[in-house]
């Protein structure tokens, strides 16, 4: 293991949040508020950035298990420090609450334990919004993009942040690769900003919620979510975006060089908007009658499906009171999520596809035993080790979140309660059922639960092995 250089980029990482940290900083002085809060943490994160930077490495080498523990490293750093302007500046008191928020916005759940969301400074308003696009794409990638990093060996950082069972490079160069995922992830986010301005939004509203559209996060600057605007052409500009920002950003790169053929004969971009268009017209049909129509019906079926579908979690109205099917498949959308290579939570389209068709493989063998069968994806062989890995992940992913609701029952609240609040946070969405639906919050839990949700959205984030990682002994091994 390169400790040195592991050192190194861990102080990149937290140089590059004491420059965030300004943004927010600007937002309270142009409201008139204090900022001493993001002052002191901006000088604890710059002074210990700039120590562990300047930690000399005698070779600038990542190794896979060194680019595991980065970005887990890097994520644990930014979430302990990021939450401490919540606490300092006394709009989330006590240090756990603040954690918990502050995960959730790195890691785009939206899970918030605010009762009144206008009650905070605007500064900090500002920065818990910022954390859903600072998480979206990924620190690390930023830093890629900006700074020259360890050449090509860089690639193990960032198929450790990166959500989707494969990421590749869309150009020879990864630092390249970074800067183009950027520059698509900036351009979205000022036309979706610049389209809800239109749509009679204040600039700060329209820049937070445009904040959380493509992190695909769900934290909104007011406690009633969307519903507060009350307006259908804001809540589609949302739900579009929010599509938008679950597809594999690979395939807007390829619609940037004219390939477009390519981009839309994707397999996972026909599953997900498949996905998608099935699950609006099962809900509309269930939900019409409640909203007086089948306009209103479809409208909030939509809207929603977009918001659980890429793990947003924004809200309109309170989906719990829906029929026992339409919420069904609300559970169902949470576990499969978005596309891979997009800013979504969930297991990710392209590992749903691939588990579906293994499982028609190998009971096809069982009919026919004498004959060949292989999983394909977008008309290429699924190997061993991809079927291998998928299967790894999902296993893992259902013993956590059985462990996960366990844990989380100890404080004696209803099943879907419990189960859906780990789900909800392995997968990144943010509301869930019962109790914690979207005109509930995660207040509710004690300080242990909140402390195994906090894990959970970390664990969901990073897709699980890069923070079980941390706990091998065998990872600390020279």
């Amino acid at each position: 293991m390169n400790r040195r250089m592991i050192c190194r980029v861990l102080g990149l990482i937290l140089e590059c949040l004491t420059g965030l940290l300004i943004l927010p900083t600007v937002a309270g002085l142009c409201y008139g508020e204090g900022v001493t809060h993001f002052l002191i943490t901006m000088a604890l994160s710059g002074v210990l950035g700039f120590l562990l930077a300047r930690v000399k490495p005698f070779s600038d080498v990542i190794y896979a298990k060194d680019g595991f523990v980065v970005v887990s490293l890097g994520w644990v750093l930014m979430s302990l420090i990021g939450a401490l302007p919540f606490v300092l500046s006394g709009d989330i008191p006590n240090y756990i609450d603040a954690l918990f928020e502050t995960v959730s916005g790195f890691t785009t759940t939206g899970a918030s334990i605010l009762d009144d969301v206008e009650g905070l400074s605007r500064g900090c308003m500002f920065w818990r919004s910022f954390t859903h696009w600072i998480g979206g794409m990924g620190v690390l990638v930023f830093i890629m993009a900006v700074l020259p990093m360890s050449g090509e060996h860089s690639m193990h950082i960032m198929r450790a942040e990166v959500p989707g069972p494969t990421v590749g490079k869309l150009v020879p160069r990864v630092r390249q690769t970074a800067k183009i995922l950027y520059l698509i992830y900036i351009a979205m986010t000022l036309l979706e900003m610049l389209l809800l301005l239109l749509g009679g939004m204040s600039f700060y509203d329209a820049l937070l919620h445009a904040f959380a559209t493509a992190g695909t996060g769900g934290f909104s600057t007011k406690s009633a979510s969307i519903a507060a605007f009350d307006s259908l052409y804001l809540e589609m500009v949302i739900a579009v975006f929010m599509v938008l920002f679950g597809v594999n950003f690979n395939l807007y790169f390829l619609l940037l060089i004219g390939r477009w053929k390519d981009a839309l004969k994707s397999e996972e971009l026909h599953w997900y908007l498949g996905i998608i268009a099935a699950s609006v017209m099962a809900i509309t049909l269930g939900i019409s009658k409640m909203y007086g129509g089948i306009a209103a019906g479809l409208r909030h079926a939509f809207f929603y499906v977009a918001s659980i579908t890429s793990s947003t979690g924004f809200g309109t109205v309170d989906f719990v009171t829906w029929p026992e099917y339409c919420k069904w498949i609300i559970v169902m959308l949470m576990f499969c999520g978005a596309c891979a290579g997009s800013t979504g939570g969930g297991i990710k389209t392209s590992r749903v596809i691939i588990l579906f068709r293994n499982v028609a493989c190998e009971i096809r063998q069982m009919i026919h035993p004498r004959t060949v069968t292989r999983v394909q994806l977008d008309g290429k062989r699924v190997d061993t080790d991809g079927l291998k890995a998928v299967s790894t992940f999902f296993t893992s992913f259902m013993l956590l979140l059985i462990t996960g609701s366990f844990l989380v029952s100890l404080d004696g609240y209803d099943m879907a309660t419990n189960f859906s609040a780990v789900l909800s946070s392995l997968s990144n969405i943010g509301p869930g059922m019962s109790l914690i639906g979207p005109t509930g919050n995660y207040n509710i839990f004690s300080y242990g639960s909140k402390l195994v949700l906090t894990v959970m959205m970390l664990i969901g984030r990073l897709e699980i092995f890069p923070i079980l990682i941390l706990f091998s002994p065998s990872t600390w091994k020279k």
